[in-house]
C-alpha cells in the first residue's frame, strides 16, 4: 500500500450530523517520489471507489489497529477524492475528533493501491495531453483506507509522502512493479514500430 497525505485545512463539519466532517483526501498535484514524479489520476472511471463506500474506514496515521471513524461516503469531485467521515466515540476516536474539531489535527492521508500505471517519458505528452514527462500516472488505483495524521510528511498544503518503515518496504515493490510496467510499454513499442 501506498500513502499520500494533503494538509487539507478545509476539513469542514456537517451541519446537522454529530461527529461528522467532509474532507479531501486526494487530488492530482503532481508529487515527486524518490523514483519520479506521481500522478494520481481522478478522471471518471479512474478511481475504484466501491472498497471506500462499502467498508471504507478512518484510521489515525495508518495504524490499522487505530480505526477512529468510518467513511459514509466517498466521491469525486473537482478532479478530487472527497468524503464524508464519521467518528468513532470510543476513547481512542474521542481524542482524535477532539483533535480534529478543534484545528489541531489537520492532515489527511489517503493509503492506496495502483493497478495500471501510465509511464510519460523525458518531454512526452501523456494519453490525455495534460502532463508533460517524465511522470508516472496511475491510471486507475483503488483508495484502501483514510486516515488523519499527525505529522504528514509535507508541511506545506499539498501532497506529501508518509516516511514509517512500511512505507519503505514497499518503495522497493513499487520500484519493481514500475520495472516491469516499463518493460511491458518499451515491448509494446517495439512491436508496433516493427509493423
Amino acid at each position: 500500500m501506498t500513502t499520500r497525505e494533503l494538509i487539507d485545512c478545509s476539513i469542514r463539519a456537517v451541519e446537522g450530523k454529530d461527529r461528522t466532517f467532509r474532507l479531501s483526501f486526494s487530488s492530482e498535484m503532481p508529487y515527486d517520489r524518490w523514483w519520479g514524479t506521481e500522478i494520481l489520476d481522478h478522471s471518471e472511471g479512474a478511481v475504484d471507489l466501491t472498497r471506500l463506500n462499502t467498508i471504507g474506514v478512518v484510521l489515525f496515521n495508518h495504524d490499522r489497529d487505530e480505526v477512529v471513524g468510518r467513511v459514509n461516503k466517498a466521491w469525486i469531485e473537482n478532479s478530487r477524492g472527497e468524503a464524508e467521515v464519521t467518528f468513532d466515540s470510543d476513547d481512542k476516536a474521542e481524542n482524535i475528533y477532539q483533535k480534529v474539531q478543534s484545528g489541531t489535527l489537520k492532515g489527511v492521508s489517503v493509503g492506496y493501491i495502483v493497478d495500471s500505471w501510465e509511464e510519460v517519458m523525458t518531454n512526452k505528452q501523456s494519453a490525455d495531453g495534460k502532463y508533460t514527462g517524465p511522470c508516472s500516472i496511475a491510471r486507475k488505483w483503488t483508495p484502501l483506507e483514510i486516515s488523519i495524521v499527525s505529522v504528514p510528511a509535507d508541511s506545506t498544503v499539498g501532497v506529501g509522502r508518509s516516511d514509517d518503515e512500511a512505507s519503505k518496504g514497499l518503495a522497493m515493490y513499487e520500484t519493481y512493479v514500475r520495472q516491469l510496467q516499463y518493460n511491458k510499454n518499451t515491448q509494446k513499442m517495439f512491436k508496433e514500430a516493427k509493423r
